[in-house]
């Protein structure tokens, strides 16, 4: 399974991969906004990672920026089981921060969620990383109103993390979503 969005090219990672996903991942400040990904990372880490097996309801894809040279890894997004729920998970590497590629990349993926039948994604992000907040306000997802320790292998513990939910479909304005799940 492949997704083309306007700039970027995303795709199952390939086991012969791993060096430039390490080469990409291997900063402390990309892993320590992830839940799963250990520091140090290494090179066991990045060959394990690149030859995941694909799940066909929960995929999971590197982000490459297609250019003159070729398509330039530049980060990952996918879906994961997260305490039941269909989670939304993504990263990009520190060089590529800023210009908007884990929005558009996360955009693409909503859209496969959608298409696979999922109604109902969650994401979080750590306090400590508000850029990231700003990216699933971007793609629509609603503030829970919840504050949840959650441990990262990263940070070698717990760290404070926001939680958010989307309804695939559904655009409704997010004040009245946390209202309502306050008062549930």
């Amino acid at each position: 399974m492949f997704i083309r969005s306007e700039r970027l090219f995303l795709r199952p990672g390939w086991p012969e991969e791993w060096e430039d996903l390490l080469t990409l991942i291997d900063d402390e400040e990309v892993v320590r906004n992830l839940a799963r990904a250990p520091w140090p990372y290494t090179a066991e880490d990045a060959k394990a990672f690149a030859a995941r097996p694909q799940d066909r309801l929960l995929p999971n894809f590197f982000i490459t920026l297609p250019g003159g040279d070729g398509a330039r890894l530049i980060g990952s997004v996918g879906l994961s089981l997260v305490e039941g729920e269909v989670n939304l998970g993504y990263w990009i590497g520190r060089p590529f921060w800023g210009q908007g590629y884990a929005t558009e990349a996360a955009r693409a993926m909503l859209s496969l969620a959608k298409s696979l039948g999922h109604q109902r994604l969650v994401a979080g992000h750590f306090v400590d990383n508000p850029a990231s907040g700003r990216v699933l306000r971007k793609l629509g997802f609603c503030p829970t109103g919840e504050i949840r320790n959650r441990f990262s292998l990263g940070r070698g513990g717990e760290a404070p993390a926001e939680l958010h939910a989307l309804t695939l479909g559904d655009r409704s304005d997010c004040d009245d979503d946390v209202t309502a799940m306050r008062a549930a």
